[in-house]
């Protein structure tokens, strides 16, 4: 099997070192590992497969002669703006994380379990996007039931994890809880969020739109229809909440006006559809949560039923860990395809 040459861009950041995990977990097929950060974290160590590789600053000249075959980014759109194309222009595939590229006409948006014939795309710009984490754990719930039954609308809420605005995001929740106990949370610093997120929610993700929703609840809106090569209405609220790690979601999908919803068939396509778990017994309190799907690389549904008054509605919960499935074991599973695809 040939072995590649890896670069990943934030390789200090928490989707970075997730990256290194899940290529280690697969067994990925690495020659030689390129770590990237800012000057502050070069001449660290990562270790992954049983190597130890150093981080080196990014600069626009890293990637001349080094061979780089797939270029993971993952430090924030600006820095993908700035250098993934000295990556392209090296000869490597640039596998985005950020929000920069997603909605590029000219670059695919990929889910593997959902459209993964759009990565022949990359070879017009040699960059692939990877979509918003909240969007990819939806629509791995979404494709089979469109499948099934054809979407006409989805209504959804989400539950964000303070991982979503990475590693500080964590860190503040922490720090916060440990004020808390030392009744001294009116002190607390607050700087990750726009108000205090320990013990409260937050119905604010990303910055306002003229329309009334926010940047992150329109990437929903307009990734989820990329991604599926489809024209759904959707519209999103989306909250963070003091959880850690793993993004919940509340979903309620309309279908076509004809459709009589069978809830055990869309049970069964759930649990048939790649890397999607059903965890549905409310008798017994089995559903998904984020202490189920963290660390995992399944997206979880559960708490499925048909609405009460409409036949062609159906209300499901959907849980995963949006540093994997949201973010590192996507790109590593766009990767994977990728590579089938070249061979």
């Amino acid at each position: 099997m040939k072995k590649y040459n890896v670069a990943v861009v934030g390789a200090s950041g928490a989707v970075g070192e997730e990256i290194f995990r899940v290529l280690e977990e697969v067994k990925f097929p690495i020659n030689d590992i390129l770590p990237l950060a800012s000057a502050r974290s070069a001449g660290e160590e990562i270790e992954c497969q049983g190597e130890v590789y150093r981080i080196e600053e990014l600069t626009p000249e890293v990637f001349e002669g080094r061979d780089i075959d797939i270029a993971f980014f993952s430090a924030g759109g600006s820095i993908s703006a700035k250098y993934a194309q000295y990556a392209v222009e090296a000869g490597a595939v640039v596998i985005d994380n950020t929000s920069h590229f997603r909605m590029d006409p000219k670059i695919p948006l990929v889910v593997p379990e959902v459209n993964p014939e759009d990565i022949k795309l990359w070879e017009e710009t040699g960059i692939i996007a990877n979509p918003n984490c909240s969007t990819i754990q939806m629509v791995h719930l979404l494709k089979p039931l469109h499948d099934l039954y054809g979407i006409k609308r989805v209504d959804v809420s989400t539950y964000q994890a303070v991982s979503g605005a990475g590693k500080k995001g964590m860190e503040e929740l922490v720090m916060q809880m440990q004020a808390f106990f030392n009744f001294s949370l009116d002190q607390a610093k607050v700087e990750a969020f726009a108000h205090r997120i320990a013990l409260n929610v937050i119905p604010q993700i990303d910055v306002a739109q003229p329309n009334g929703y926010t940047k992150e609840e329109m990437k929903m809106v307009n990734e989820t229809n990329k991604i599926m090569h489809s024209n759904i209405a959707v519209s999103a609220t989306c909250v963070r909440v003091p959880v850690l790690r793993s993004h919940s979601e509340s979903i309620t999908i309309t279908f076509e006006e004809n459709v009589d919803v069978d809830v055990q068939k869309a049970r069964e396509a759930l649990a048939a559809f790649e890397n999607v778990v059903v965890i549905d017994n409310l008798e017994k309190g089995e559903y998904p949560m984020p202490t189920i799907a963290t660390d995992t690389d399944e997206t979880y549904v559960g708490r499925i039923r048909k609405d009460l008054f409409a036949k062609n509605m159906l209300h499901l919960w959907g849980v995963a860990d949006q540093v994997r499935v949201g973010a590192a074991t996507n790109a590593v599973r766009i990767a994977q395809k990728w590579i089938k695809l070249e061979h």
